[in-house]
Formats: structure tokens, sequence, C-alpha cells
């Protein structure tokens, strides 16, 4: 035992309510392929996974080079957005979630992390638009790991930082982030305000939900006592 806790974060959904860019970015890239568009309710259901697997679920008879094309479509779209409106700028945190991560930063045992979907350079302009970076000693990206619900991510968070996956947990709005931290032998904490709904995060596997910040402290030591 390391004596160490290790606290995990989804960004999308969990940490950040993006999905008016995520939602529109996707529209316009398969707008510009001429490909139907998505509802915004498909398109929030894919929101944790990697780029290319989220558009293969979302239209599964693309084509390879399809895929890969609507992939950079959808990057290009993005940094329209971005220089638009101001990108993660304008997409707010959600009510509580800087105090919950300054109060868990605070403490000397528990390490704060990210698993999240997003491309590093996505995250890095999270990070800097919300001054974020400090809380969080592993960040792990899309870039370096196969998509959710792929335990890859968590097991490189353990690798980091010297934790025990019997005393880390998971903390996502999907079913993919519930899944996940399960196959990594994580805890998990479903947060009911993204965009999975509360009984598809109870069927993946969710330990517990919690419907606001406020009750996550007390959620995190629940677990961490439990383990």
């Amino acid at each position: 035992m390391t004596g160490l806790r290790l606290a995990v974060f989804d960004v999308d959904g969990t940490l950040i309510d993006s999905q008016d860019f995520i939602v529109e970015a996707m529209n316009r890239a398969f707008g510009a392929m001429g490909v139907a568009l998505p509802t915004r309710a498909e398109v929030l259901s894919i929101v944790g996974l990697s780029l290319h697997d989220a558009i293969r679920r979302l239209v599964p008879d693309l084509s390879p080079a399809e895929v890969a094309k609507a992939s950079h479509q959808y990057k290009d779209m993005f940094i329209q957005l971005r220089a638009e409106k101001g990108g993660e700028a304008a997409a707010p945190m959600y009510p509580g979630a800087r105090d919950a991560l300054a109060q868990l930063h605070g403490r000397d045992e528990v390490l704060l992390g990210v698993a999240t979907g997003k491309a590093r350079q996505g995250l890095d302009h999270a990070y800097d638009a919300h001054d974020l970076r400090h809380f969080f000693v592993t960040s792990q990206t899309a870039d370096n790991h196969p998509s959710k619900p792929h335990p890859s991510m968590l097991r490189a968070a353990l690798a980091e930082t010297g934790a025990e996956a019997a005393q880390a947990v998971m903390i996502g709005d999907t079913s993919f982030d519930m899944e996940m931290g399960r196959a990594a032998g994580f805890r998990t904490i479903g947060v009911t305000w993204g965009y999975h709904p509360r009984e598809g995060l109870l069927s993946a596997g969710a330990d517990l939900l919690i419907d606001s910040y406020t009750e996550l402290a007390t959620a995190l030591d629940e677990l961490w006592g439990a383990a």
C-alpha cells in the first residue's frame, strides 16, 4: 500500500460543458462532406471516444478514408470555432468543479489526473483557458492511447503516479468512463450533469452517482475507505 489516493477526471461533460462546440464542429464537418448530419443526442452519445471511433459509431458505413477525412474536417472546424467564439474559454466549467479540484488538490495524500478523449492540443487549450494545469499530476489523452473504454489511459496514470488501482477512482459522465475504470480495476463515480443518462452510467458499472460537485469529496472518501 502506498497511501496515495488517485482521482482521475474526464473533461468534456465532467469538468467542462463543451457540448455546443462539439455538436457544431461535428455538424460542420459532416456538412462539408455532404454527409447527413447526426442529431444532437447522437453526437453527445459518442463524446469521450477518440475521434476516429466516435465518427465510426456515428456513421458506420463510412470507408476508412472517409473516416479519416471526417476526422480532419472536425479538427479544422473546431479550430475555426475556437477562433470565432473563444473555444474552450467559452465552454464553461460546471458549477463547483474548480472548488472541488482545489479542495482535493489541497490534500497531501490525493493526486489528481485527467483521462480524456481529447487530443493533447485540445486539452492544453482547456487547461490554459480555465487555468487548470496545476491541479493535475498526470494527463492522458487520445493521442497516445486506444479509445475509451480501453484501460490504457488509466494504467498509464497509475504508472506515472505510483498509486494503486485499489485506491484509484475514475470520475466521468459517460458509460465509456465507467467501463474504462472497471477495466483498469478502479472504482467509479458517474456524474449526472453530463452527456449520458444515469441509467447508462449505472448499467456500465458506476459504483456511485453524484448530482453535484458538492457531493464529490464524500463519495471519494466512501470509495477510498471501502477499498
